[in-house]
């Protein structure tokens, strides 16, 4: 790729990745060095989003994989049509190609979502894929990756739930990319991206409140940048409901609980509830001087509690 290639590529994927340069550039070259990647981050990071654009603007095809529990290898890998069979036996006809054997035919970018949520039979066929190249599939025969082929999966390191371990096998045979959040700036060039009319303003305050849920203390879990775009969308179509504006204190909190309350995760031994910090937090952000020297404030009137 030349420089002026490389300039415009980097330069497309600026538009469609926000605050997302290094890890961009990262990607691009470990997928130029043939290397399969990880992605580690929490949700809302913009992963799979950075992926996709880069395989656009890569020009490579993209094959997606939903990682969980029920992703078994005859799922990720392929089969024979059952019905078929009877009639004309295990013919290479009537094998249905899956996402993995697309991928390699194709030389695409398979990208498998949430790694960590597949079966370990499953995690070994991909193991196996990036060691060798191949695939060998019983009464069908050796499938060889096209060139361009690459394993790209992402994962929540911070979720256990319904979650396992990723085996030192796994790593040995990925570059890792970490990806935290994105500045707020950058954030809240993201939550304003569907160009609503807002006050001045009043989306940088969203933008706070939703970083403060990832540093508060009864929560273990915070809100991604989802929350706030959710927020805006919200608050702005409550306020047509209700004949107001998305400055008023119960259109805003009651936008803020819908968006956030459900995203944020309360701390174990917490007796506080996820709408009370939401709450709170949105005093300390839309009402800094009525909180008070406590921290706390009620909620407006006509807010939802």
């Amino acid at each position: 790729m030349s420089n002026s290639d490389r300039g415009s590529l980097f330069a497309s994927l600026d538009d469609a990745v926000v605050g997302r340069r290094r890890e961009v550039e990262l990607v691009v070259a470990a997928l130029d060095a043939g290397r399969h990647v990880l992605l580690e981050g929490p949700p809302g990071t913009g992963k799979s989003t950075l992926l996709r654009a880069v395989a656009n603007g890569l020009g490579i095809g993209f094959v997606f994989v939903e990682g969980n529990a029920e992703l078994t290898p005859a799922r990720l890998v392929g089969h024979f049509d059952p019905a078929r069979v009877l009639n004309e036996g295990y013919d290479a006809d009537v094998f249905v190609d899956g996402p993995l054997v697309t991928a390699l035919r194709d030389g695409a970018l398979l990208y498998v979502e949430e790694i960590n949520r597949i079966p370990e039979e499953t995690l070994n066929v991909l193991i196996t894929v990036m060691s060798e190249g191949e695939l060998n599939v019983p009464r069908y025969g050796r499938v060889a990756a096209a060139s361009g082929f690459r394993l790209v999966a992402a994962m929540n390191p911070f979720d256990a739930v319904g979650t396992a371990r990723i085996s030192g096998a796994v790593y040995d045979r990925v570059c890792r990319v970490s990806m935290g959040y994105q500045s707020a700036a950058d954030e809240e060039r993201i939550a304003g991206r569907d160009g609503r009319d807002l006050p001045a303003g009043w989306l940088t305050k969203v933008v706070d409140l939703v970083r403060r849920t990832r540093a508060h203390s009864d929560l273990r879990v915070g809100s991604s940048v989802r929350g706030a775009i959710d927020m805006a969308a919200v608050a702005s179509s409550l306020a047509g409901v209700r004949g107001s504006s998305v400055t008023d204190k119960s259109v805003s909190l009651d936008a803020a609980l819908v968006a956030l309350s459900g995203r944020v995760r309360v701390r174990e031994g917490s007796t506080r509830t996820s709408e009370d910090v939401i709450t709170e937090l949105w005093s300390e952000v839309f009402e800094p001087a009525a909180t008070g020297g406590a921290g706390k404030a009620n909620a407006p009137t006509g807010a939802t509690r």
